[in-house]
């Protein structure tokens, strides 16, 4: 039985290192070497920054963003999503430093209405403020863009013919907790959403990085809007899947120049972080979640464990899929300029995500899911009333 578990797990990396859409291979996908072609009219670009309980960074943010170096008409609103904290003043303030106040605009959510979560909402609310550009562009109110970051969106999509272009930003990772677990969360988003994939028109496939997406306007009006979406707690993903079903080409990337301001001191808010949706991903099935856990742990945990096998045997194909596995991580370990050293240390991660996507279940079957900033945005757990899937 062993030795059958020690070849299965090699058979398990050969596949998802060879026949995986080369998901680790994530120098390929980076968007900062990338040679573009500038359009020949700039077109018309609204960002909408959806802000809630962002005053640590929200001018940061907008300041980047009022400094953005494109040529064509280019606008800012942020929506301020019923904040607790100083948010609208320090944008304001923000607004009035950098003397953008043409170009920025503050807006206040209208109250959440019934069946929609909170970010969805808001940047609706900053489409419906908007007057028809060509592209919108949604990015997170702790994302801190290079000032070329919507010019090369911008020529992405346009060169490509693409109606949803998505970038990956950079997360920190500086303390002990971010750079053990904040690698392996993008190396585990690939491998769910491998970028081959998600670009290939035949491939199913549909995913986005909710922290920076160029959306065409006209795609947006084809899938009827975000209230298509509006019940979606893991909402990137959700628009690029209604993009790519209404036969709109969809891309994502990684980049280093854009990063997230967001930062997590210790082991505790990263657990938060992944059970908040991780529950989610799984269509809030028990099935499904009783699948995943098996199957991490027969692909990271039995390579390490069988290792110490004393048969050939088993330990032989156990080191095997460990070497794979270890090699196929070293990439996004180098992608954030972290020492080699820390591949060797996936299983451990995986151990953390595993336990964190058993907690949220937990918190889902107790009614305390996907809580973010406050206010809860999963569908309540019913046997009369079942969340939509995803």
């Amino acid at each position: 039985m062993l030795a059958f578990l020690s070849f299965l797990s090699l058979i398990i990396w050969l596949a998802l290192v060879f026949a995986w859409g080369n998901f680790w291979r994530i120098w390929e996908s980076a968007a900062d070497h990338d040679t573009l072609t500038e359009p020949q009219e700039w077109p018309r670009v609204v960002a909408i920054v959806p802000a809630r309980n962002e005053a640590d960074s929200i001018a940061q943010v907008v300041s980047a963003l009022a400094q953005q170096d494109y040529a064509g008409n280019f606008s800012v609103i942020v929506v301020d999503d019923h904040s607790e904290d100083a948010t609208a003043e320090v944008a304001r303030k923000s607004v009035q430093d950098s003397g953008a106040a043409c170009k920025v605009q503050i807006l206040p959510a209208p109250d959440l209405a019934p069946g929609w979560t909170g970010k969805l909402w808001a940047l609706n609310a900053g489409v419906a403020s908007s007057s028809a550009p060509d592209f919108l562009w949604f990015t997170d109110a702790d994302v801190v863009h290079a000032p070329d970051t919507l010019r090369r969106l911008v020529c992405r999509a346009q060169g490509d013919n693409l109606d949803l272009t998505s970038l990956m930003v950079l997360l920190e990772s500086r303390t002990l907790a971010e750079r053990l677990l904040i690698p392996a969360f993008l190396y585990f988003f690939l491998m769910l959403y491998p970028p081959n994939w998600i670009a290939n028109s035949r491939a199913k496939t549909a995913g986005a990085a909710g922290g920076c997406v160029l959306l065409r306007r006209e795609a947006l009006e084809r899938i009827g809007g975000l209230a298509a979406i509006r019940h979606e707690v893991i909402d990137d993903c959700a628009l690029a899947r209604a993009v790519k079903h209404s036969g709109g080409k969809i891309w994502m990337g990684l980049t280093r120049a854009s990063r997230s301001l967001r930062s997590y001191d210790g082991f505790t808010e990263i657990r938060d972080m992944i059970a908040r949706t991780a529950f989610t991903q799984l269509n809030y099935s028990a099935l499904q979640l009783f699948g995943t856990l098996l199957g991490l742990t027969i692909t990271f945990l039995l390579p390490v464990a069988l290792t110490l096998a004393p048969s050939a045997s088993i330990w032989f194909p156990a080191l095997l899929a460990w070497c794979l596995m270890t090699a196929s991580f070293l990439p996004t370990v180098t992608f954030y300029r972290l020492s080699p050293l820390w591949s060797l240390l996936l299983p451990i991660a995986a151990v953390f995500y595993t336990y964190a996507t058993f907690l949220s279940a937990i918190r889902y079957w107790r009614g305390q899911g996907a809580r973010w900033k406050g206010r809860s945005q999963a569908p309540q757990n019913s046997r009369t009333n079942p969340p939509p899937s995803s």
